[in-house]
């Protein structure tokens, strides 16, 4: 059960913080200088890691197992960094950008998971899209 758990605990505990930070980025930084350090921190942290968990640390050989999804997950998360700057620039609440993008997120996911992965279109799925349209009506009344 901890196996199943942690990850995702990891998760909420990181994106606490991204968003944390993301909010406290100065208005008179350029969000990409920013993440030139944040890039930098994250590869230095990355290879620390990687050294302490495999004692037998072979790092070119493990590039040569690469494939497509790691270079596009690094432009895809340059777009989640940035854009997050930009709407919390623009004046974005942080109690409710990381939910209005979540439940759009979560809806297209049940789409992408429905045609790229064959997964289930559950009623329950359907009725989570209302409930996350719903949400983001609610959120957004002023």
């Amino acid at each position: 059960m901890f196996s199943y758990i942690w990850p995702l605990a990891l998760v909420v505990l990181a994106n606490t913080f991204y968003q944390i930070c993301a909010k406290s980025i100065p208005d008179a930084l350029d969000p990409f200088a920013s993440l030139t350090v944040t890039y930098l921190v994250g590869a230095l942290v990355s290879f620390v890691i990687y050294c302490v968990m495999n004692k037998s640390a072979d790092l070119l050989r493990e590039y040569g197992k690469l494939n497509w999804a790691p270079f596009i997950l690094g432009i895809s998360v340059v777009g989640l960094e940035v854009g997050f700057i930009f709407a919390y620039k623009a004046g974005w609440p942080v109690s409710t950008a990381q939910i209005a993008q979540s439940s759009v997120l979560a809806i297209i996911l049940i789409f992408v998971g429905y045609f790229l992965y064959n997964e289930a279109l559950t009623w329950n799925k359907l009725v989570g899209i209302i409930v996350c349209l719903g949400g983001l009506t609610l959120i957004n009344l002023k």
